[in-house]
């Protein structure tokens, strides 16, 4: 017991001694009949397998056939200090553009995301095997994965393939059976107009996994969920969840882990989210419990990004203006909340400009508190794509 006060140890003891005892008496008592059960076994064997001229014939026991699982993809293991960079689809289909970032590995790039479905709804690649996308317009021919996966395993560097689950226009336009509504019955979309499919329905969660697994087995070294959570700005008021059970919004999103666990670890991939910064300081009611969902997660991306805390959290009148100090508040939640789990904490670090414009040292002193909370590395958040020089250098 890790808690409490524990029971008299001789009275237990005393408990186990007499039932061994009692155990090796049945014991002792089944072996007596074993020897006269056995003659009559191989009596009867050898009757059984003599022919008739009185000659005993011996018959080879089978030779059990030896099943060997398909060779899945080789992986990258898990740099030791995550140094990584986030690059969308579009991006990727640029010719040359992908190489341009593998070479930031001169800089101390040694992992990259990329994204397999964005926040459009958009794949970045044909998924064959799930004709639902095609159908909805969301399959896109940025690019192959497995010549994707080639060129960054080439290079040396590790490859998260970025998952955007229930923000989805395309499918929640498209399917609009498996979207958010509203009371009136049309499509829900939140303050950026952007439909978003329901939490509640498992065809949505089959569709999100079976696209992932499509990257997982082209090679992709882990699947990174984001936005796997309820939404969290538009008229919450007027949106209606079909099908909706009386289970709570964390107890749905970790179910959904577990279950996208459950079919993409078997196939030797690496399974991760993307959560609030805010998520391990409080509640907020969009379904994000790292602590929960820990159990289902080899890694943790807080999404610590100082521009996004109002003024007074932690007590800093502007974290936006000290980005140092809030990442490292909002990481030590999260340490407290991952503590005696396996789980490995990786936040993202700001590397744009909201508010005021960040410099080389804003972005330093969010990956300082980084390492000084323990974090397995970071990655850089740009939007645009464009990274700071000198962001990804390893600790002197």
């Amino acid at each position: 017991m890790l808690f409490g006060e524990a029971p008299d140890p001789n009275g237990r003891f005393r408990q186990r001694r007499a039932q061994a005892r009692r155990r090796r008496r049945r014991r002792r008592a089944a072996l007596v009949g074993i020897p006269l059960v056995g003659l009559a076994v191989i009596a009867g064997g050898a009757q059984l397998f003599t022919s008739n001229q009185g000659t005993q014939t011996r018959v080879a026991a089978p030779k059990p056939t030896a099943t060997l699982a398909p060779k899945g993809p080789e992986r990258q293991p898990l740099p030791s200090e995550v140094r990584g960079v986030h690059v969308t689809a579009p991006l990727a289909s640029i010719p040359g553009k992908l190489d341009e970032y593998l070479d930031l590995r001169h800089a101390g790039l040694n992992a990259l995301e990329l994204d397999i479905k964005d926040e459009n709804g958009d794949i970045g690649f044909v998924p064959a095997s799930v004709p639902l996308a095609s159908a909805v317009g969301a399959a896109q021919r940025y690019y192959r994965p497995r010549e994707v996966v080639r060129k960054v395993h080439d290079a040396g560097v590790y490859l998260i393939g970025r998952v955007v689950v229930f923000e989805d226009p395309r499918l929640a336009t498209g399917r609009p059976a498996l979207a958010i509504r509203r009371t009136d019955g049309s499509v829900w979309t939140n303050a950026a107009g952007l439909g978003w499919t329901n939490p509640y329905d498992r065809r949505v969660w089959r569709y999100d996994v079976s696209i992932a697994e499509v990257a997982a087995r082209a090679g992709f070294d882990e699947i990174q969920f984001d936005y796997v959570r309820f939404p969290s700005d538009g008229d919450l008021s007027n949106a209606v969840f079909p099908g909706k059970t009386a289970t709570p919004p964390a107890r749905v999103i970790a179910d959904f882990l577990r279950y996208a666990s459950k079919r993409l670890k078997p196939l030797g991939v690496r399974v991760s989210a993307d959560v609030f910064g805010l998520a391990a300081t409080r509640d907020l009611g969009i379904g994000q419990i790292p602590r929960r969902i820990s159990t289902y997660l080899d890694s943790i991306y807080p999404m610590t990004y100082p521009s996004h805390f109002n003024s007074g959290e932690y007590g800093i009148a502007d974290p936006n203006a000290a980005p140092g100090e809030t990442v490292f508040d909002a990481l030590y939640a999260f340490r407290k909340q991952l503590r005696g789990r396996s789980t490995q904490m990786i936040p993202w670090v700001q590397d744009f400009s909201l508010g005021r414009t960040y410099t080389l040292a804003d972005v330093q002193a969010q990956i300082e508190s980084a390492r000084l909370q323990g974090a397995r590395g970071y990655m850089l958040w740009n939007p645009s794509g464009v990274y700071t020089e000198g962001a990804l250098a390893p600790p002197g």
